[in-house]
């Protein structure tokens, strides 16, 4: 019998870890890949849909169309986890394993503001798909697209949005009738990246988008219309765009792994402190951000540890904590920034200024996955 390794959560992380576990393992290895939905969306496609780019069934990926050798995966819901005997309860059965992968990402805690249940956010698949039919609605007044905590995943994302939402207006030739404020609890765009932060401020202050650092959106007064922020001051909006809190998944916390939000780990093998236990991708305290290609290259780090592990030799590869971030800058053109977390004293950016032809690389991106996890 193979060794046993029960992945929790399909998404970047666990796509990509069982992936590798197959092509290196094959049957030597028994891989169970455990998540609650029936398809696989990239997060950056949740602003395509958003904004009218394109249809929410484009760009759902079938987990029925995800198969490899050695792996099984399976639509469950889990309800417990015991991280020292490794043993996982879900909805439909019981699983024990000799590795455990804890890959459940973070959940959107929309309770932790009050009245955000009130009024839109763009986060959620659900959320994104169900303003493609508001925003088209929206010809006057103050947009709001407000960040209720840090951290949160992909950090460029809120500056993005406020980007494409002054292209729809302008489209529409009703951007001089509207107001667009972000409000972010960061104390720039991209922190790591003072440069790519500088050009995001540049487009924010040409386009005439109002920008409020350092803030965060700590409750919704939807019948009044006002966010108020958390120094006590409001804004009034017609239209809100929020980012909910986030937070680890309750059944994770409930198995006694969170600590300060979120699971701690070394951020550069992923062990919990519980014994052949690991967590990896937006559930991890790395100290990197919330991020598919981060999350991939945590994957990719404990595959390299197991793979050694099981095979009796060598040792796994460090997490590198690098990768690369793809942000709409409007008009069609798409800027990168390189950021390294680990390599120096502290964390460091490269900007690559928007072009058309950036566009092409985060096509291939995402083109390149689904062929690999997909056959697409």
């Amino acid at each position: 019998m193979g060794a046993r390794i029960t992945v929790l959560g399909a998404g970047f992380a666990g796509l990509e870890l069982s992936t590798l576990l197959s092509e290196s393992l094959g049957a030597r290895v028994q891989v169970t890949l455990i998540d609650q939905s029936d398809a696989f969306v990239f997060g950056y496609s949740k602003l395509d849909v958003m904004f009218g780019r394109t249809v929410l069934d484009a760009v759902r990926l079938p987990y029925r169309n995800f198969v490899k050798p050695g792996v099984r995966l399976l639509r469950e819901s889990v309800r417990a986890i015991d991280p020292v005997t490794r043993r996982v309860t879900t909805d439909v059965g019981i699983h024990e394993c000799d590795f455990l992968v804890v890959a459940l990402g973070a959940d959107y805690d929309l309770a932790a503001t009050p009245g955000l249940a009130d009024v839109d956010e763009f986060y959620s698949v659900a959320g994104a798909n169900r303003l493609r039919d508001v925003l088209p609605t929206f010809a006057q007044g103050h947009a709001v697209v407000g960040v209720c905590g840090a951290p949160y995943k992909c950090p460029p994302a809120p500056s993005e949005c406020v980007l494409m939402l002054h292209d729809m207006l302008v489209g529409r030739g009703v951007r001089d009738r509207c107001e667009i404020t972000l409000v972010l609890p960061l104390p720039s765009p991209v922190p790591p990246s003072p440069e790519t932060s500088k050009a995001l401020l540049a487009a924010f202050d040409e386009r005439g988008i109002r920008f409020m650092p350092n803030r965060r959106v700590a409750a919704v007064d939807a019948g009044r219309r006002m966010a108020k922020l958390d120094d006590g001051s409001e804004l009034a909006y017609d239209l809100f765009l929020g980012v909910p809190k986030h937070r680890a998944p309750a059944v994770v916390e409930a198995a006694g792994m969170v600590e300060n939000g979120w699971v701690p780990v070394n951020p550069r093998t992923l062990e919990t402190p519980f014994p052949n236990v690991y967590a990896i991708g937006d559930i991890a305290a790395t100290g990197t951000p919330k991020a598919g290609v981060f999350a991939e290259g945590a994957a990719k780090a404990v595959a390299t540890a197991l793979i050694a592990r099981i095979r009796g030799q060598g040792e796994g590869v460090l997490y590198g904590g690098a990768g690369t971030c793809y942000i709409e800058f409007g008009a069609g053109r798409i800027g990168r920034v390189d950021v390294d977390f680990f390599s120096g004293p502290k964390p460091t950016g490269t900007y690559h200024e928007p072009d058309i032809a950036s566009r092409e690389h985060k096509e291939h991106f995402g083109a390149s996955r689904k062929a690999r996890w997909f056959g697409l």
